[in-house]
This record gives structure tokens, C-alpha cells and sequence, in this order.
């Protein structure tokens, strides 16, 4: 089902000068900053476990909710290591995926369903070792035994029971911090002053890019001939794709539904014309697919200072470890 007016509604304040009614919320703010606060101070005295892994992790986050572009550069990674000659692993969450055991090796014949959209693409676009594994220290050590140098930890900034030897934070231009506030008063995981601690900070907007590539049909070859569409959209900030869409010349009525939705063939019944949406839903969509729908896939493009500082670093850690 798409997201309904009520949640488009309370995320909206956390983007715009908010009421005073917010204010409400400000109790369940400050609770949240003592547990974020608690949780992190007890990691650094030891009360709670973090495991050091022989090999380089490098993890990429943000501290706010929402997409950010965490996976395309997960994916450019992956890709610019195993060009160096380098073995890079990927371990992740797997949000939204229903594996019964883990951790879950990924291989050509895991679905998408079991192991979650992001894997699912990241895998495909890469063919790199990827393993998904709510407990990333054991999805860690599993990919370090398959015989990987480095660790990507995707979308692990706030799992601290993984020790990380580089933090990447993303943050996408359109929305930045929001407010400024953390939830529920606003968009934020963690204070702003956690991106002080992090290696590095990429601006999604600026530091990098998002190209869109040649729009591809799902499960078919036909090409797309029409200027109006359907936008659809199952990520955590849609609007930017829609945009996307509108820069290339589509004619774009969308279609939002939450991140990490588990597409079905009746969310598309109402829907009327060609339909083109992001490669993350397409890959949920194959075993439903029709010639009316096309994704729409993104390379990741990074200035040449932002990449010559990222790439410096992860060559230092490969170095010395």
C-alpha cells in the first residue's frame, strides 16, 4: 500500500519551521538523547561488547532516517576496491528480508525475499562477497573467513557492538538535518555533533552523485516511448527520484510507498500507463513483471577532491593492516 497522508504529513514537519504542538514531543527527544548518550558511553568503557575484527571495517551511515544514498556507494566501493585487487566483503542488516539463519551467504540463487532488497541489488550490481547478518560482527568474521581484506558495514554507523576503523556519514542535500532534532521531533538517529567524530561526511548533492544510466525494462527489452509516467518509489526519500525523473523529461505522475516495501502484482492494478521505478523495487518485482515496467538504474559519481580523499583513506587502513 503507498504511505498514507498521515505519515507523509508528521515526516513533512520534520522539514519545515514545525508548530508548536511539536513541542509535545519534546519528552520522548531528551529520552532518546540519554539513551543514545548511555548506550554510546557504555560501549566506550566496555560494559557492552564491541568486537574488534582482524581485518579494516569501514562503515557507512548517517545519522538521520531516511535514504541517503548509503547503497550506490556501497556498490562504488565495492566496485573501485575490486578494481585495486583488492577481496572487499559486504555485511548488512538485511532489512526487510525473512532469512530463517544467519548469517546468509549470498549467492546467485538467494531471492530477494529472503535476503532484502539492498543485498539483493548490491550482490547483483557487484558479484562481491556479501553476507546478511543482524549480529554484523559474525556477518564480519564470515566474510573474513571466505577470505575478504576489508569490510563495508552498510548502514551500521549506530551499531556500535562492531568496532570500525573508518565511519563514512552521508547526507542527502535536499533534506540535510531536517530540524535538527531527534526523533520523534525530528529526522535525527543521533545529535549533529556525532558527524564531528566520523572520518568523513559526504554531502549527497554536492560530494557525490547519483547519474542516472539508460532506463531498462523489468524482465523485458522493450523500450520505453512514452514521456509520461509513473513514478514509483519505495526508498526513503522518494521525492528525489521523482525529481530525477523530472530532470530527464518525464511527464511524472508518483507513487510513494514506505521504504522497503514488499511489492505485490495488485499495487500496480490502479495504476495506468508505463510505470518506472527505482532498481531497488525492480528487483522485487520480476516474478510479477509486465512491459510497461522499467527502472530507472544510478551510477555514483564523487567529485575529484571527495574521491581522492575517500579513496586515500581506505588505502591507508589497507596498508597498515
Amino acid at each position: 500500500m503507498a504511505i498514507s497522508k498521515s505519515q507523509q504529513f508528521f515526516e513533512s514537519l520534520w522539514y519545515r519551521p514545525a508548530p508548536w504542538w511539536l513541542w509535545l514531543f519534546l519528552p520522548l527527544q531528551l529520552l532518546l538523547r540519554l539513551v543514545v548518550f548511555t548506550r554510546r558511553l557504555f560501549y566506550k568503557l566496555g560494559v557492552f561488547r564491541s568486537v574488534k575484527l582482524s581485518k579494516p571495517v569501514v562503515v557507512i551511515g548517517n545519522i538521520s532516517v531516511g535514504g541517503t544514498g548509503k547503497t550506490p556507494l556501497a556498490i562504488y566501493l565495492l566496485q573501485w576496491l575490486m578494481e585495486q585487487g583488492y577481496k572487499p566483503g559486504l555485511v548488512t542488516r538485511g532489512y526487510g528480508g525473512t532469512a530463517e539463519n544467519y548469517p546468509l551467504v549470498m549467492d546467485d540463487d538467494t531471492p530477494p525475499e529472503i535476503s532484502g532488497d539492498e543485498p539483493y541489488l548490491i550482490y547483483h550490481r557487484t558479484k562481491a562477497r556479501l553476507v546478511v547478518d543482524p549480529v554484523r560482527s559474525r556477518g564480519g568474521q564470515t566474510l573474513i573467513d571466505l577470505g575478504c581484506d576489508i569490510v563495508i558495514c552498510d548502514d551500521g554507523l549506530q551499531h556500535y557492538a562492531l568496532k570500525r576503523d573508518m565511519e563514512v556519514a552521508l547526507i542527502d542535500q535536499s533534506r540535510e538535518l531536517g530540524n535538527g532534532w531527534l526523533m520523534p521531533m525530528g529526522p535525527l538517529r543521533e545529535p549533529p555533533t556525532r558527524l564531528e567524530q566520523v572520518q568523513m561526511t559526504l554531502v549527497n548533492g554536492t560530494d557525490m552523485t547519483l547519474e542516472p544510466q539508460t532506463i531498462k525494462g523489468v524482465g523485458h527489452t522493450q523500450p520505453l516511448t512514452s514521456k509520461f509516467v509513473n513514478g514509483v518509489a519505495a526508498i526513503g526519500n522518494p521525492q528525489r527520484f521523482f525529481d530525477t525523473l523530472i530532470q530527464q523529461g518525464f511527464e511524472v505522475l508518483p507513487h510513494s510507498f514506505p521504504d522497503h516495501h514488499q511489492y505485490q502484482g495488485a499495487d500496480f492494478t490502479d495504476i495506468e500507463g508505463p510505470v518506472v521505478m527505482t532498481e531497488k523495487d525492480a528487483v522485487k518485482c520480476h516474478h510479477f513483471s509486465e512491459d510497461r515496467m522499467y527502472y530507472l538504474p544510478v551510477e555514483t559519481r564523487l567529485t575529484p577532491e571527495a574521491e581522492a580523499a575517500l579513496q586515500r583513506q581506505i588505502l591507508n587502513l589497507l596498508q597498515y593492516n
